[in-house]
């Protein structure tokens, strides 16, 4: 059997085909596409057709490159950006654009709900999660305050794959994934939370879709688009899940004590647990995965948003840019830098930015300044390493996925800051294969996801790299903590 996982991102869409028997993706396709332009600073929207445009194109080219195996076709899982707020209206039709996971307007709403459910404590004690900006919680309120009207249409609340899922089997539901992400879920129970809804409107429950477990299919996919793609009429579409929940599957991370790290615009740490893991500060976030288990995140909003930033800058491409970050020494001569660039959400500072400090002459070079760069994304990360550490979660190695981790230079500062073995996967499509694989799951009865995930998604043999400098990273990430309270204080 041949299945379509497609992952909806926040710059581009991409769809691959798994071919379930041999455990390699067939074929692949992917179109990119802009945040809307000219909104204030903070506010981050895309037209939810955009990714719907962008799944049927891609699809299609995905099928014509499968030509006649297309009829093999059994089964789609969607993987989709995790918080966007798609607003639809009584008939399923999108009111405005979705507002995103970087989305940092709401902070106030944040506040208001917090509030008035009385204390971060008690939140945390409601949800298992606090309500923070990137999350789709505050979304709803923002738009209840600041768009009354379009609040007055509001019927039903879905996530970026859920709207997807809609669009390709005409129901609406939400998985336990992807729905621990909106702060509204309580996510020890996996049921919806009473008291937070209505701390943002009593009317707000019933908007919310009936929620059910990720290992249960979304449903079919309908007949029209059955007949317009050529596929057989009864193609499964699985839960579909959020892109961190679905890199899980898709980088084999389904058993206790594996630990992913994914390095794309964003950064994201986390684990597969047998038991909610709750952090009382808040700081990593209590998700549950999407294969019914849970799972313990850490994000960072700064990874190849900062190191991109400078490669252009100096006008390099990446091989360049790894060749002059493995001529800098660990450290960069003194350079540090705080990766803030578009505020933060682990260390919570969403009034934020980015520094470079310890310049002398001799470090101001691009060389200098791109390994800084890139250690200071890393170190961000590891500071929700150490917090997840604390929660009791030790990983034996670190598995990488995402973008930044197709980087040689790259793989070896992750070893030495997080302090860990890493190793990268056979195939780089974390998200897209991911839902793939839980597509197969979902289109295979009695088959186990573990299995099929660790058969799909195996680790590339050679590259396990162990740490060098980990006590020296360590020393470094302290300084780069005192270093954000100090300068960051009045932000």
């Amino acid at each position: 059997m041949i299945t379509l996982g497609i992952d909806c991102g926040t710059q581009s869409l991409k769809t691959v085909a798994l071919d379930g028997d041999s455990g390699k993706i067939v074929a692949s396709a992917s179109k990119p596409y802009d945040l809307i332009e000219g909104l204030p600073t903070g506010h981050a929207e895309q037209d939810p057709q955009i990714w719907w445009d962008a799944l049927r194109e891609t699809v299609t080219k995905v099928l014509s490159d499968l030509g006649s195996r297309k009829s093999e076709v059994g089964g789609i899982g969607v993987s989709g950006q995790q918080h966007g707020f798609v607003p639809l209206d009584a008939n399923h039709e999108v009111i405005r654009p979705a507002k995103l996971w970087c989305d940092t307007s709401t902070t106030r709403q944040c506040d208001e709900i917090r509030a008035k459910l009385g204390g971060r404590e008690k939140t945390i004690a409601l949800a298992g999660n606090d309500i923070l900006p990137g999350f789709t919680a505050p979304k709803i309120l923002w738009l209840k305050q600041n768009e009354p009207e379009n609040f007055a249409k509001l019927a039903h609340v879905a996530l970026p794959h859920d709207f997807l899922n809609l669009k390709l089997t005409g129901s609406l539901r939400m998985e336990f994934g992807d729905a621990s992400g909106t702060a509204l879920m309580d996510v020890r129970n996996r049921t919806w939370c009473r008291e937070i809804c209505d701390a943002i409107d009593t009317r707000l429950t019933d908007m919310l879709p009936p929620l059910g477990s990720s290992l249960e299919p979304a449903g079919t996919l309908r007949a029209e688009l059955a007949a317009t793609w050529g596929l057989p009429t009864n193609v499964i579409v699985s839960s579909g899940g959020g892109d961190n929940m679905m890199a899980a599957i898709g980088t084999g991370n389904t058993r206790s004590g594996t630990v992913t790290a994914s390095l794309g615009t964003s950064g994201t740490i986390f684990a597969c647990a047998d038991k909610p893991v709750i952090d009382p500060h808040g700081e990593i976030a209590a998700f549950c995965d999407s294969a019914d288990h849970w799972m313990p995140l850490l994000c960072t909003m700064n990874v190849t948003i900062a190191t991109e930033a400078f490669r252009k800058l100096f006008g390099w491409d990446h091989a360049k840019m790894d060749s002059e970050i493995s001529t800098i020494p660990a450290g960069s001569d003194g350079l540090l830098f705080l990766p803030y660039l578009q505020g933060e959400r682990t260390p919570n500072l969403p009034q934020g930015c980015g520094v470079l400090h310890g310049m002398t002459t001799a470090n101001i070079t691009p060389a200098h300044i791109a390994r800084a760069a890139m250690e200071g994304v890393t170190l961000g990360m590891a500071y929700g390493l150490r917090r997840m550490e604390s929660l009791g979660l030790k990983p034996s190695e670190i598995r990488l996925t995402g973008g930044g981790s197709q980087s040689p230079a790259w793989r070896q500062i992750l070893a030495d800051v997080f302090g860990y073995p890493v190793v990268t996967m056979e195939s780089a499509e974390g998200a897209a294969l991911g839902a793939a694989i839980q597509a197969l799951h979902a289109a295979s009865p009695g088959s186990s996801l573990g299995d099929l995930a660790e058969r799909c998604s195996p680790v590339k043999s050679g590259t396990r790299l162990e740490p060098k400098r980990a006590d020296f990273y360590s020393g470094l990430l302290e300084k780069q903590n005192s270093l954000r309270d100090k300068t960051m204080s009045h932000h």
